[in-house]
């Protein structure tokens, strides 16, 4: 085997031992390379221009109120009518970053430590993520209204899709109660609990959702219902005899007259033995009448072993019917003056 190559290898790596040699190859063609390293360089920097170039992306933040007030205890006091709820923010960052962001990532933060109950208008702190800085918040401030918490237990009022005229449903609802809780001057404002509408089949149960109502029937937002659902189960199970007929008032008497008149309602629901109910065509209703206008109770006027669903009243304007003129004799004559 020769040994030549081997020889050639130990020569090269004595030389670049030697200082001297070091210098003598770095500085041949320094020119050239010079070049091609700040050609490199300037590649890379635009290559990567857009990574380290920051950006700005709006976020819509949800509002947090931060309560620390001592002396009360924990969750004595409740918050309503926030104004703006979320507020707009403008961060500034590399756009790999910003990506990477969703609106939970930052917070803006109302304290209100210390205010007294009743409305306030406070600055907005917001803490941005790591990498980012806060370059704009619209608005700057939030108003809104400090509350003692309020709770207050009221029974559920059943709500149910119409079922059809021919059944007469049964419910249970499970629990019978629910509390509300919130700002106190928002939690008087709910009247009812009512279940959500929801159709239920006979012998079944369904989960429901419970909403809170105000004086008018509008729904109450900013309180929490506990419990959020419950059971209402139909306890029927299936379609009874059931029959709706149209109400007719009996006649006023021969020295009245009535110029309007307005039946609610008009038809009632009748629950008989199915060869009764085939027979019915109506349902007479009774009503005294008198001069005047004014709103009376209907009597309803069911055959035996039959029973009406509904209560009826009525609106009436009556007034006295006019005398008949009597009529004139025939054959008499007028005297003549003398």
């Amino acid at each position: 085997m020769s040994v030549a190559p081997w020889r050639a290898a130990l020569e090269t790596g004595r030389r670049w031992t030697q200082p001297r040699y070091v210098w003598a190859r770095a500085v041949h063609n320094l020119g050239p390379k010079l070049l091609s390293l700040l050609v490199a360089l300037t590649l890379w920097f635009l290559a990567t221009s857009n990574r380290r170039a920051n950006v700005e992306q709006g976020f819509d933040v949800p509002v947090t109120i931060r309560d620390t007030t001592g002396g009360r205890g924990e969750g004595t006091r409740a918050f309503s009518d926030l104004n703006p709820a979320t507020i707009r923010v403008t961060l500034s960052g590399r756009p790999d970053r910003l990506r990477e962001l969703r609106p939970e990532s930052v917070e803006a933060i109302v304290d209100v430590t210390g205010q007294p109950e009743g409305s306030f208008n406070q600055p907005v702190t917001v803490t941005a993520p790591s990498g980012t800085v806060v370059s704009r918040r619209t608005p700057d401030r939030v108003q809104g209204f400090v509350d003692t918490q309020a709770t207050r237990t009221l029974p559920i009022v059943l709500s149910v899709s119409s079922p059809p005229e021919t059944s007469l449903p049964r419910y249970q609802v499970t629990p019978t109660d629910a509390s509300v809780q919130g700002p106190g001057r928002v939690v008087t404002t709910v009247q009812r609990v009512v279940t959500s509408p929801t159709q239920v089949p006979a012998g079944e149960e369904r989960e429901t959702r419970l909403i809170a109502l105000d004086g008018a029937g509008t729904p109450v937002d900013g309180v929490v219902i506990r419990p959020e659902t419950v059971t209402l189960r139909r306890l029927d199970t299936g379609v009874l005899p059931v029959k709706t007929l149209s109400v007719v008032l009996n006649d006023p008497p021969p020295t009245l007259r009535v110029t309007a008149a307005s039946v609610q309602p008009s038809t009632v629901r009748v629950v008989a033995d199915p060869e009764l109910l085939g027979r019915l065509r109506e349902v007479a209703g009774r009503v005294d009448y008198r001069v005047g206008t004014y709103t009376a109770q209907v009597a309803l006027s069911v055959p035996a072993g039959a029973q009406a669903l509904e209560s009826v009243i009525v609106r009436l304007t009556v007034e006295a019917a006019p005398s008949p003129t009597p009529p004139a004799r025939s054959g008499s004559t007028t005297p003549s003056a003398p």
